[in-house]
């Protein structure tokens, strides 16, 4: 059996010495919530046999158990060579929903809380030459109102725009090897202006040696740095022999070897980055100075094999082809935290994303709940930080009222504020649609399906104004202007599923709807980026461009007329102004 997502979790932070775990492991339910007592990490019945990195709701995991879930475990063995065993030995997992244990020959190599963010462990004391166990133990609740869950259904069925949920394990899990002194992580700035770029690098206390880092483009040498390095930070910066900047459609990607010499030896890491700097300037987003008009689809991020894990590598691809063969330049990526390989073919194929995070499911009518919130929030703006196809950062979705009560502020307004201090080099939207406190961007979801209503609504906006879906609760401040959800009608020929508004009649109606919509939308001066809903279907929500497994739903002539709409005289002039 071929070992399933074999491809390297993180292309921008790439060791050569490393062991993918996916595969089969030993599987158990914990309905009663009980092994952690009966203590499984140490000799627990592990009955099925699961596939990792896919989850026990799927099909690809050979369980598709699809109702809750409160705990499950995993287990498996994994051999080490002597050179293995002598360094440093780190436990990575891409992600697991929600709550984490992981024990290595059976002691407890650490916790994590939170579905969506990567973490690791360090168990070099904990692991020996030849055979070892790991154990994962995985807790979930989507109904405590204590997780963020996204999309994830918190019914028993699937229901409206609520999906299959998942546990435990979804992305891949590997070991890396590393000499004792070692990179942990990088910080990369572009300075698309000059050139250049600041790396801060983060090394284990009392690191002495020497960091060097050489840049290349398509194999030919960019430039070098060194560092002497005495502590665990090292800063630099490094000029790059000829300035190529990262566009839309136009990715120029520099590579990057990192190199640390020390006592201990020599860490070899190896990354890329992209020049191109993201600012707001006269009611538009501009990326190196210059505005550009995002026109984006809603994806999702779900797979009807995988549920939240893409079956392999070229889904990825496939679906921002899919997206940039209409005309999109770019998605939101919604209510949930991608793979950090989906950012890595949107760095290379010249594709915009906005870094978005689960929300629902997350009582957000409190800010006492800001330590369920943050942390790994915060965590997921580090891990993505270095990645130039992401042009935004949105924390929370349409925070509506939960059981009668309304979203705390104060709470919005600092996660707000703690996005802008970790990375200062994007715009944030504190909640995309509804209700905003402090923002950037100022955004609106409208899913009116009448094309003239539309139009008047937003046709002829000028800069510095808005239609505002929910001004009884919000204030437009003169921000850059984005109708960040529209469309979203139903199309099933069947008459089955479940869409937004009155569905289309016929296929004309369906392609006057989005050419008269998206028209408005791109002649207006005052908006300055759309996002549609949505690029393919997801389970009974059949509002796609295209079916959940990625097929066409609609004749050529169809997708002809969006591609057309898309492409027209007023995005190119809106991205050239």
């Amino acid at each position: 059996m071929a070992l399933p997502r074999a491809e390297h979790p993180r292309p921008q932070f790439e060791r050569a010495s490393w062991l993918n775990l996916n595969g089969e492991w030993d599987f158990a339910f914990d309905f009663s919530q009980s092994g952690l007592e009966r203590e499984y990490f140490l000799n627990g019945d592990f009955p099925e046999k699961i596939t990792v990195p896919f989850c026990p709701e799927s099909e690809l995991s050979g369980i598709g158990f699809k109702d809750f879930i409160p705990a499950a475990w995993y287990r498996r063995e994994f051999a080490l060579t002597p050179e293995q065993a002598s360094g440093v030995t780190l436990l990575r997992f891409g992600a697991v929903d929600y709550e984490c244990r992981a024990y290595v020959n059976g002691v407890e190599a650490g916790r994590h809380i939170g579905g969506y963010g990567s973490f690791a462990f360090d168990i070099s004391a904990l692991v020996h030459e030849g055979a070892n166990t790991v154990v994962a133990y995985a807790k979930d609740d989507t109904r405590s109102g204590r997780q963020p869950t996204g999309k994830q259904a918190n019914q028993f069925q699937s229901n409206g725009c609520m999906y299959t949920r998942t546990t435990g394990i979804w992305q891949t899990v590997w070991l890396e090897f590393a000499p004792k002194a070692y990179i942990k992580k990088i910080n990369i700035i572009p300075d698309a202006e000059n050139g250049a770029i600041t790396v801060t690098a983060w090394l284990p206390d009392g690191t002495k040696g020497m960091l060097t880092a050489k840049a290349s483009f398509e194999g030919q040498p960019e430039g070098e740095a060194q560092v002497a390095v005495n502590g665990s930070l090292a800063i630099f910066t490094l000029k790059v022999n000829e300035k190529r900047l990262w566009a839309p459609g136009q990715p120029a990607l520099y590579d990057l070897e990192l190199s640390l010499s020390a006592d201990t030896g020599t860490d070899n890491v190896k990354s890329y980055f992209g020049l191109r700097t993201v600012n707001i300037k006269d009611n538009a987003i501009c990326l190196n100075g210059k505005p550009v008009f995002q026109r984006l689809v809603l994806d999702q991020g779900f797979y009807p094999d995988g549920i939240y894990t893409a079956p392999d590598d070229d889904a990825f691809i496939r679906d921002i082809k899919l997206s940039m063969s209409l005309g999109f330049n770019g998605a939101r990526l919604h209510e949930k935290a991608f793979e950090e390989r989906f950012l890595y073919h949107a760095d290379r194929l010249g594709y915009l994303v906005w870094g978005e995070y689960a929300n629902w499911g997350y009582d957000h009518s409190s800010s006492i709940a800001v330590g369920d919130y943050l942390p790994e929030w915060l965590s997921l703006v580090s891990r993505d930080f270095n990645h130039p196809s992401v042009v935004g950062w949105c924390p929370f979705n349409e925070t509506w009222d939960v059981n009668g009560k309304k979203q705390d502020d104060e709470l919005l307004r600092v996660i707000y504020l703690a996005t802008k201090a970790a990375d200062p080099t994007r715009p944030v939207i504190d909640t995309s649609g509804n209700f905003h406190v402090e923002t950037d961007i100022y955004d609106v979801h409208d899913y009116e399906q009448n094309v003239e209503i539309f139009k008047e609504r937003y046709g002829s906006l000028k800069k510095g104004e808005a239609f505002d879906t929910h001004s009884d609760r919000q204030t437009y401040g003169g921000q850059p202007f984005f109708v960040s959800e529209y469309g979203g009608a139903c199309w099933n020929p069947a008459d089955q599923g479940w869409g937004y508004g009155d569905a289309p009649k016929t296929e004309d109606e369906m392609a006057s709807r989005y050419e008269g919509m998206t028209g408005a939308l791109l002649g207006a001066e005052g908006v300055c980026a759309f996002c549609y809903t949505q690029l393919y279907d997801v389970e009974q929500e059949q509002n796609g461009l295209f079916t959940y497994a990625r097929g066409e739903k609609f004749s050529p002539e169809v997708y002809d007329r969006i591609r057309a709409t898309n492409k027209q005289e007023a995005a190119i002039e809106k991205a050239g102004q």
